[in-house]
C-alpha cells in the first residue's frame, strides 16, 4: 500500500473497532494485536489488519461481526468517506483453520485512483492468564487483553504460527517493557497449553538464529513500510533491523530462558 491507502486503511480500522466496541456484538470481544497497540498505546507501527480474542465459538462471532459491519460501518464509509465497501466471511483453503476466523472488509472509490483496500479482521483465541482490561479512547470503552498477555501473545505467536511473522518480533521489541517479572513462568504455562513442546521450541530458536539475515531483511521492510518515519529514522540510528532482531533473540534466550534446551 502507498501512504494514502495506508491512511485510509487506518481511518477505516479505527471506525470498525469503534463500531464493534459500541454494539452488543462487541461485548466480551477483546481487541489484541498490532492495531490494539497502534490505537490504544500509540505504537509507531501501523498494522494493516485487526485482531480480536474471543473465548467462545469463533464462527458464530465471525457471523455477528459481518452483520454489524454491514449494517453500521458500510453506511458510514459510504456517506462520510465516499467509499463503497463489502464485508464477508473469508472463504477458501486458508479460511478453514479452526483457530482463526477471518472477516474480510474491503473498500474502494467508485471513481477514484486508490484501488481496492482490503482489511482482514481475525477472530482467534490466545492463552490469557489475566482478566481482560478496559481501555478508553474518546469516551469509547475498548475491552482488551492485559498488557502482559498482549506481549506474551506476540512471543507465543513466534512459535505457534505456521510461518514466522517478523511483525511479531517488531512488536515484541517495541513493547518489551511490558514483560511481567514472572514472564518466564507464564510463558512456560502458555506453551504447555498450546502444546508447544521444549524440543520444538528449541528447534524454532535454532532456526531463527540460522535464518538471521532473512529475518533482518524482512524486519527492515517493516521498518521502512509500517513504522512512522521519525521512529524509523531513530531505529536506524540505533542499529535498525539488526538491533531489533538481536534484542528479540536476547529476550527469548536470556530473559525467558528459551535456549537450545527448550523452555
Amino acid at each position: 500500500m502507498h501512504i494514502k491507502q495506508i491512511d485510509v486503511c487506518e481511518a477505516i480500522q479505527r471506525q470498525a473497532v469503534k463500531t464493534l466496541a459500541t454494539q452488543p456484538a462487541g461485548e466480551g470481544l477483546c481487541l489484541i494485536g498490532g492495531f490494539r497497540y497502534r490505537l490504544l498505546d500509540a505504537s509507531c507501527r501501523r498494522s494493516l489488519d485487526v485482531d480480536y480474542h474471543w473465548p467462545g465459538e469463533l464462527e458464530k462471532k465471525q457471523a455477528e461481526i459481518v452483520r454489524i459491519l454491514r449494517s453500521k460501518l458500510l453506511p458510514f464509509v459510504r456517506e462520510r468517506m465516499g467509499f463503497e465497501g463489502s464485508v464477508s466471511a473469508a472463504t477458501g483453503p486458508d479460511a478453514d483453520s479452526p483457530a482463526v476466523k477471518t472477516v474480510e472488509l474491503a473498500v474502494w472509490q467508485p471513481h477514484g485512483s486508490l484501488g481496492r483496500i482490503t482489511i482482514p479482521l481475525d477472530v482467534t483465541r490466545i492463552p490469557c492468564e489475566d482478566k481482560p482490561i478496559a481501555r478508553t479512547l474518546d469516551g469509547v470503552v475498548y475491552l482488551s487483553a492485559s498488557d502482559a498477555d498482549m506481549i506474551e501473545s506476540k512471543i507465543v505467536a513466534l512459535f505457534a504460527r505456521r510461518y514466522l511473522q517478523e511483525r511479531d518480533m517488531v512488536d515484541m521489541f517495541l513493547f518489551q517493557d511490558k514483560l511481567p517479572p514472572d514472564a518466564r513462568i507464564r510463558i512456560h504455562r502458555k506453551f504447555a497449553a498450546m502444546n508447544l513442546d521444549p524440543p520444538g521450541v528449541s528447534e524454532a530458536i535454532r532456526k531463527m538464529a540460522t535464518d538471521r539475515d532473512y529475518h533482518i531483511r524482512n524486519i527492515e521492510g517493516i521498518v521502512n513500510d509500517q513504522i512512522d518515519p521519525p521512529a524509523a529514522a531513530n531505529l536506524r540510528t540505533a542499529g535498525g533491523a539488526e538491533a531489533i532482531f538481536d534484542r528479540v533473540m536476547d529476550l527469548l534466550t536470556g530473559n525467558l530462558g528459551l535456549t537450545t534446551g527448550g523452555v
